[in-house]
């Protein structure tokens, strides 16, 4: 569980999280030792798992990304998963309710790239079915 003060923080983090502790604190309206402790604190806690970079505006629109829909055989769902975790092009993978078991978002630099990701994605084995539908724009991103 997380205090306001703590999401605060983390809002800022998800918005650049190579954010210095004195812009933080100063943004905060905290001294850099409260943020120092409290990220030693979220990290200690497993509320903050790691740091990652977000990809610049111009660099991710030369990507095509699209939301690959998979059906998979039910006993084989851990192997799939495993299959796509060895895909680097696959950026997120979403188990879901409804009609498809898991949405799979991948990353390819042409429409070609993107084809055969989609149908090495379909030849994993327990992978019953697929539906591919390409990202044309983001509208939000947080």
């Amino acid at each position: 569980m997380t205090t306001p003060a703590d999401d605060a923080l983390i809002a800022i983090l998800r918005e650049n999280a190579r954010a210095s502790t004195a812009e933080i604190a100063r943004r905060l309206g905290v001294s850099r030792t409260t943020v120092q402790s409290r990220l030693a604190r979220l990290e200690r806690r497993g509320v903050i798992a790691g740091y990652t970079i977000r990809l610049s505006e111009e660099h991710s629109r030369s990507l095509l990304r699209a939301h690959v829909l998979l059906t998979t055989v039910p006993k084989l769902i851990r192997q799939v998963e495993a299959g796509l975790r060895e895909i680097p092009a696959v950026r997120t993978l979403h188990s879901v309710s409804g009609n498809f078991d898991m949405i799979a978002v991948i990353e390819a630099r042409s429409v070609g790239e993107l084809d055969e990701l989609a149908d090495r994605i379909g030849a994993l084995e327990g992978v019953e079915r697929t539906s591919t539908s390409l990202i044309l724009s983001t509208r939000i991103e947080r």
